[in-house]
């Protein structure tokens, strides 16, 4: 009868340990309550939200692309962290390093970076705020390490 307390044990330290080396995964935005983890202004647009999830903490949510970038470019995503941009047409959550960018002077974005992120140039091509920007490379925008990726970082 001891034995089964045990094995419960056991098979919780080992599904522990292999969940832990699962690559995170976006959480779900809520702009009612939610606050940028770097400017402290409310996330209140998915469509220029972003995050930064690092196992066994809190997601860190960003209002502004140019609050993210600069959250990353201080070194302050743990390791194993991943990063989210939300593909500013659709509001889907795209890994960073999979994401394309683009500067719109023109647009307003809550930290005046004028940055929106896509998943892809088909997202961005169908975007009428995209129109008119620059694409910007991602090593400009996250440094030389470029975002954080999950567990291969």
């Amino acid at each position: 009868m001891r034995s089964a307390p045990a094995a419960a044990l056991l098979l919780a330290l080992v599904t522990g340990s292999s969940c832990g080396r699962r690559e995170p995964e976006p959480a779900p935005l809520d702009t009612r309550n939610e606050t940028c983890a770097s400017c402290r202004m409310p996330v209140s647009d998915a469509r220029l939200a972003s995050q930064v999830v690092a196992p066994g903490e809190l997601p860190r949510f960003f209002d502004d692309l140019g609050c993210l970038f600069s959250f990353v470019k201080g070194g302050r995503a743990s390791a194993g962290a991943a990063a989210f941009v939300a593909d500013h047409r659709t509001k889907q959550w795209v890994r960073a390093d999979r994401a394309i960018y683009t500067r719109v002077p023109g647009l307003e974005t809550p930290m005046s970076s004028h940055l929106l992120a896509h998943a892809d140039a088909a997202s961005r091509a169908q975007d009428q705020d995209a129109r008119g920007g620059t694409p910007v490379a991602a090593g400009e925008l996250f440094g030389p390490t470029g975002p954080p990726s999950g567990a291969g970082r």
